[in-house]
């Protein structure tokens, strides 16, 4: 069970647990769709981070999964907060979030995100253009100075999908080392007196399962802290290189060895610095996927069975709207019959959710036993991250609910999005 919660146990009747708790109980209790979240799993993989590298800041991206009781886990194992939106940094300062601690990102921020960064005291804020900086600057108050850091496009391709390769130009996020932008940036920002510039931000992709990309990011990231100590005559203080760090989705796939990581990582940085004459910068990383991802599991109750001459269709009471991965990215997960036994011979079949979209799909061509039926429950592993964070309302089905298990005890952390809800936005004939 690989992908699947380390808590995860077999019990009685082909069910399994998660923290001790019965997810066939946890459906039957909470409804399904359901979101179930290791709480214990979370701490782990945050201890995990923090004993690898001792030396750097962990902000956690909360662009994975955010809800108060994540927030606080993270805050609780040590880690800092990596937001996108000042819906993500409000959230966090009003669970108790030190802004001192959160990173705030976007390659297009809006005024609003500026100006509640600013007001709740952010403790970096990545530039990700030159107008940007611009507008940063404009709003900083006299007599103060905020630190910022500057995105630099690395030109490295890597990641699991070519619409999460971060690292190459010609795409919408930070500033090419290649055409210059990204050392025009770092003159504006020394040039402005409310601005701090405290050090350079990289982010390659996600889903990378190879060390190399990242030591190779290190490589060019601290040629260009050598070029601007010697254009400028700033040593830079801090290197972000991001995360996109890799985890299975299946039996079999890869994940990144975060260990073999911090030791290659820290190998180059060390010797970079050493052959350029720099101090070597303080890291940080933002892990989110190998985080939240490997502790969730999502239970579906099968609504209908349709075979063509092709293919078994097997149509679950959820889909893209809470699970857009497989459509956006090709995504590919292993659902699990729970919750009865079956002597049936296994046979392929297509999970399919209940939206009006062919590109519909949650698995492909997997084995399921060759009785399943209409009521019966799967559970999917690996579905902490990039999920609910990304869910919809479309055909208005309300978004799951998340609950956490730990000890074995359930408790909701997020509810079900009821009709009422959707149509409490409704104002208007």
């Amino acid at each position: 069970m690989s992908v699947w919660p380390r808590s995860t146990r077999p019990e009685a009747d082909a069910d399994i647990s998660v923290g001790g708790v019965s997810l066939t109980e946890a459906a039957d209790r909470f409804g399904t769709p359901v979101y179930v979240l290791d709480e214990q799993e979370v701490r782990d993989r945050c201890r995990a981070y923090r004993t690898a590298f001792p030396e750097a800041d962990v902000v956690y991206a909360a662009k994975a999964f955010l809800c108060r009781a994540v927030a606080h886990w993270v805050m609780e194992e040590g880690l800092g907060l990596d937001v996108c939106s000042a819906g993500e940094l409000e959230l966090a300062v009003t669970t108790g979030f030190p802004p001192e601690e959160i990173v705030m990102h976007g390659n297009a921020k809006s005024p609003e995100d500026l100006s509640t960064a600013l007001r709740l005291g952010v403790g970096r804020i990545v530039m990700d253009s030159v107008s940007e900086i611009a507008r940063l600057a404009a709003i900083t108050l006299a007599g103060t100075r905020q630190k910022v850091m500057v995105r630099v496009v690395p030109g490295i391709a890597a990641g699991g999908h070519a619409k999460v390769r971060t690292g190459t130009d010609d795409q919408k996020f930070g500033l090419s080392i290649t055409d210059g932008s990204a050392q025009h940036a770092v003159g504006r920002i020394l040039d402005q007196p409310h601005l701090e510039l405290v050090g350079l931000h990289c982010h390659i992709g996600s889903q990378v399962d190879s060390v190399k990309p990242y030591v190779a990011a290190v490589r060019r990231m601290v040629g260009l802290m050598a070029r601007i100590r010697d254009q400028h005559g700033v040593a830079l203080p801090q290197l972000n290189i991001g995360g996109g760090h890799a985890i299975a989705s299946r039996p079999g796939e890869e994940s990144l060895d975060v260990g073999v990581l911090a030791g290659r990582v820290r190998g180059e940085l060390e010797d970079g610095c050493a052959r350029t004459g720099l101090p070597v910068p303080r890291l940080t990383l933002e892990p989110g996927r190998a985080i939240v991802g490997p502790a969730g599991v999502v239970v579906y109750r099968v609504l209908t069975v349709k075979r063509t001459r092709q293919r078994v269709f097997v149509a679950v009471d959820g889909g893209m709207s809470d699970k857009p991965r497989p459509a956006l990215y090709g995504v590919r997960y292993a659902p699990r019959l729970i919750g009865r036994p079956s002597s049936a011979p296994p046979r392929f079949v297509t999970v399919v959710g209940r939206h009006c979209e062919a590109g519909d799909v949650l698995a492909d061509e997997v084995a399921l036993p060759g009785d399943i039926h209409p009521g019966d429950l799967l559970a999917v592993p690996a579905a902490g991250a990039y999920h609910l964070s990304m869910a919809s309302g479309y055909n208005l089905v309300g978004r799951p609910p998340v609950v956490a298990v730990s000890g074995g005890i359930a408790r909701v952390l997020v509810r079900r999005e009821s009709l009422d809800d959707m149509s409490r936005r409704d104002v208007g004939l």
